[in-house]
């Protein structure tokens, strides 16, 4: 008897952790299809901004909610070039949480995706190591659009997180001041099956890319290869991101 109730615990252990597993790898494989569809829309992220993003966050259906006290909660990916100067290849994802709130008299809601460009290595290491609200422990701007924007790259060197919404068919600039990002390594292990930090993931590359990530990274490297192409002699280190074309 013993022996049978040890097997169906392991069996429902077993599923319970592929059913997280999956979950993680939906969510993963959510964030390709939403960076696909925004880059293929005419007035886009600027490409030489999108070029010059030292990591890429993606957070697909953010839920924004309010009722006397507002928020949003949202989980997604967060993807960093290779390489000691991150001008490499898009690597292997982290997980990423997103948090924020507001006080005040407000009602409804509705779902947004999100996709914020860290243009700097402080505030992609600020975010793998710790919990970050945006605007106060690191600058943050809604971003411009078009495929060429001039003075673009101004918004840039002034902001260390440029930050875009999709909601509605809507695609424009996002404030996210208030909110917070944080590595999600509960999500890590799940979706890893191992114990593993963002740094781990992002900074040591110690795993390589999971199919789910497949889309994400090719439409990442395909639109930015141009950039990889000219840096690509000067990366020391062995890329292990999808590189296959859409």
């Amino acid at each position: 008897m013993s022996k049978m109730i040890l097997t169906l615990m392991f069996l429902v252990g077993f599923a319970l952790s592929a059913s997280a597993q999956k979950k993680e790898q939906d969510r993963l494989e959510n964030a390709g299809v939403v960076m696909k569809e925004i880059l293929n829309i005419p007035e886009s992220i600027p490409e030489n901004l999108l070029a010059d993003a030292t990591c890429v966050v993606v957070i697909p259906s953010v839920l924004k909610f309010a009722f006397v006290v507002g928020g949003s909660y949202g989980r997604g990916v967060m993807t960093c070039r290779g390489g000691d100067n991150f001008k490499g290849e898009w690597g292997a994802p982290s997980m990423i949480a997103l948090e924020g709130g507001s006080v005040g008299f407000q009602a409804g809601g509705q779902a947004t995706d999100f996709v914020l460009l860290l243009m700097n290595s402080r505030s992609a290491s600020a975010i793998l190591a710790s919990k970050v609200k945006l605007g106060v422990d690191v600058a943050a701007a809604a971003g411009p659009v078009g495929r060429h924007v001039e003075g673009s790259l101004d918004v840039s060197m002034r902001a260390e997180i440029l930050s875009y919404s999709r909601s509605r068919g809507l695609f424009a600039g996002a404030s996210l001041g208030g909110s917070t990002l944080r590595a999600d390594n509960k999500a890590n292990l799940k979706l890893y099956g191992k114990q593993l930090d963002a740094k781990e993931i992002v900074l040591k590359q110690e795993v390589n890319s999971p199919p789910a990530a497949e889309k994400l990274l090719v439409t990442l490297n395909k639109k930015t290869a141009k950039k990889t192409a000219t840096s690509r002699s000067s990366i020391p280190l062995k890329l292990r991101s999808a590189t296959r074309q859409a």
